[in-house]
């Protein structure tokens, strides 16, 4: 593929995935309204019970969404669309007006860190042992991780982060729950904090790998079921290559597959982080989105999901691109 397709391929990619972002949008912003009590209602009444009068109230409304519930729904929504054209999220309501934005961006490093930690570790775990279980397939090794894979990819992930905490928390004590890092660490660059909040993430980084392992190790073990048929894999043998270079060539062409996977899992891993953030008490992406709706704070709920939407386009976009990149089959 020469610069100039992969230019349009990259630009046909991002329109296609700005439409998908503008639709999932417009689904949240239709379906928050049609909720008992708008957006609007609810933080006018919400002013009232704090003593501001109905006119300081509904000044207070217009500042936080840009319209009042007594505007019709198509100038709630036009608006609505041009806020988030020029990077407004509004003004959370449970954070007394602190823009939604900033909210986001001081709990997403604590969904970005566990997450993309835990994809890798389980993805180089999982193909690894998934290469195991498939040239291994009749021996006791292989079987048993087979077996690991299925009985571990079956567990819901909140089921996993409940019996964590509870061994290694609750149970032995090594591990910690609900802290971020050891509150005694300034915050910083230094090698004691970032010690601390990989110390504080263990739990949440465990889990994302647990869950991960088995997809990974499965699908790995099947792919390289399916190269071992491959005529190239009988010719090397034919010449006499060593096992380490014939687990090399079975390796690099199985793992093709799953690369787009684990861009798309990213994004699985992302909509899974609610769950799991709020088995840990850990203040990250996913919290934030559930306690955003426990409190009826429409616009931080709208700008998590609308956040965890793109991550999730995103990382299908990257997938794309991703295996034409390291497969020459598909650019050809």
């Amino acid at each position: 593929m020469n610069v100039k397709g992969l230019v349009r391929a990259v630009l046909t990619k991002l329109a296609g995935g700005a439409v998908m972002v503008w639709v999932v949008a417009s689904f949240t912003f239709f379906l928050v309204h049609a909720l008992p009590g708008s957006p609007g209602k609810v933080a006018y009444e919400s002013y009232l019970s704090q003593g501001l009068s109905p006119d300081e109230a509904m000044a207070k409304v217009a500042v936080i969404y840009g319209y009042t519930s007594q505007d019709p729904l198509a100038t709630q929504y036009v608006n609505y669309v041009s806020d988030l054209l020029h990077g407004n999220l509004g003004l959370s309501i449970s954070y007394s007006g602190v823009p939604v934005s900033q909210v986001i961006g001081n709990a997403l490093p604590w969904t970005l860190i566990p997450i993309l930690s835990g994809l890798l570790i389980s993805f180089a775990i999982g193909t690894t042992a998934g290469v195991v279980a498939a040239v291994k397939r009749s021996s006791r090794w292989g079987g048993a991780l087979s077996l690991s894979a299925s009985l571990i990819a079956g567990i819901p992930s909140f089921v996993l982060a409940i019996l964590l905490t509870t061994v290694f928390h609750t149970q032995l004590g090594w591990l910690p729950y609900g802290e971020t890092n050891d509150p005694w660490v300034d915050s910083g660059w230094s090698a004691a904090y970032i010690g601390s909040v990989a110390y504080y993430a263990i739990l949440p980084v465990a889990t994302y790998v647990l869950i991960s392992y088995g997809g990974w190790m499965l699908s790995m073990r099947s792919s390289v079921a399916s190269v071992l048929g491959d005529d190239f894999i009988l010719a090397s043998e034919l010449r006499g290559i060593t096992p380490g270079t014939r687990l090399r060539y079975i390796g690099r062409n199985a793992i093709l597959p799953l690369f787009t996977t684990l861009a798309i899992a990213c994004g699985y891993l992302f909509g899974g982080a609610i769950l799991i953030e709020n088995a840990f008490n850990y203040p990250g992406l996913g919290r934030l989105l559930l306690q955003s709706i426990g409190s009826r704070d429409y616009p931080l709920m709208t700008g998590a999901f609308l956040i965890i939407t793109i991550a999730v386009v995103l990382a299908n976009i990257i997938a794309d691109l991703l295996y034409s990149v390291i497969d020459p089959r598909v650019r050809r």
